[in-house]
């Protein structure tokens, strides 16, 4: 097949899934508002359900399906997102996907809690910086499938003025993420197609939508584990914080083999051996370094259910994830209602409003 039929069919299977996409979203503003049936709203059938899972994890699960092939589609080869996907209990994944998952879950059984506990650390993270940071823009990077309490959900439910971009490198989740993350009338929603090893490409996107003269939080949730030492990850966060405007955030959440060194290994190795994109899991001193001289916020890098965890909250005892928030010292350009003029960092510790 030539080059050319191949971008032609990439681009048929592309529109195709956005009109899917757009028609699973009717189908969500049908649910909330039962009148938009009558308003011509045509939507999918719904899909059968999957064993096991309990029907609260069924509302954010689609039928999007590619139309053909695509020049960096093949449902034969596990894809992280998906992979990932499946064990958030999501649907939008193929067999060759679940079959990577299981292998890593025969190993290390406590991937899916771990993959959940990175899920509930996204969400506190991101109500922890628009609550009581009186942060309004955000720049997730490695967004990965939908699924439920995204970053622009979460922050719009406390400021429905925040702005979000969402960044990945592969084109079907930009896909699922322009059809269904979907911003409030007072905020703002982006998609942009980028590598996180092109920091560059990623500020000048973002800038589009983000004011980059004012605090950002830089969301790298679990994703810097996919980067190699070869291509630096240390710099790569370096190269980003660099151009945040004083009190800006950066969170980081990493797979660690610190706690199980031989079973997390032997899942690592699992899924290497069947996912293209490796993972490379690091320890507490690797995953902190990660950070450079940002001061962190309270408590530090920890396993991510000891972040700042609300009291009674579940959390699982075994997760092999690290997370950690630092903020960009300096005085911070903007004057928000959420700080009431006492926030301020330095080189040496950042204070906000319960960030101590």
């Amino acid at each position: 097949m030539s080059r050319r039929l191949q971008l032609v069919r990439t681009a048929a299977q592309l529109h195709s899934a956005v009109a899917d996409a757009r028609a699973i979203a009717s189908q969500r503003e049908a649910a909330k508002d039962p009148t938009s049936a009558n308003r011509g709203v045509v939507v999918p059938e719904a899909p059968e359900p999957m064993p096991k899972q309990a029907p609260s994890q069924q509302a954010w699960m689609s039928r999007l399906q590619p139309a053909g092939p695509d020049l960096r589609f093949d449902p034969s080869v596990p894809n992280p997102a998906r992979v990932y996907a499946y064990w958030l209990g999501g649907k939008d994944h193929y067999p060759a996907d679940r079959h990577a998952g299981e292998e890593v879950i025969r190993q290390r059984p406590q991937v899916v809690a771990g993959a959940r506990a990175n899920r509930a650390f996204l969400s506190r993270v991101v109500r922890f910086l628009a609550a009581e940071c009186g942060i309004r823009q955000f720049l997730d990077i490695g967004t990965g499938l939908p699924a439920p309490e995204n970053t622009h959900e979460v922050a719009q439910a406390i400021a429905p003025d925040c702005r979000i971009v969402y960044v990945d490198n592969d084109p079907l989740v930009l896909v699922y993420a322009r059809a269904l993350l979907t911003s409030t009338r007072q905020g703002s929603c982006d998609h942009l197609e980028a590598d996180l090893r092109d920091a560059p490409t990623i500020l000048a996107g973002a800038a589009k939508t983000l004011d980059l003269m004012q605090p950002v939080a830089v969301l790298l949730l679990g994703v810097l584990h996919f980067i190699a030492d070869t291509d630096d990850p240390t710099g790569i966060v370096a190269a980003l914080a660099r151009k945040l405007a004083p009190g800006s955030f950066v969170a980081i959440s990493h797979l660690t083999s610190d706690f199980a060194p031989g079973p997390v290994a032997a899942g690592v190795a699992a899924y290497n051996a069947l996912v293209p994109t490796a993972l490379s899991p690091r320890s507490h001193i690797q995953v902190s370094a990660l950070f450079g001289e940002l001061p962190l916020v309270p408590p530090g890098v920890v396993p991510l259910p000891g972040w700042r965890t609300a009291l009674g909250e579940p959390s699982p005892q075994h997760v092999d994830i690290y997370g950690g928030v630092a903020c960009i010292p300096g005085r911070s350009r903007r004057s928000s209602p959420a700080w009431k003029g006492d926030y301020r960092t330095d080189s040496v510790q950042c204070v906000t409003r319960g960030v101590q």
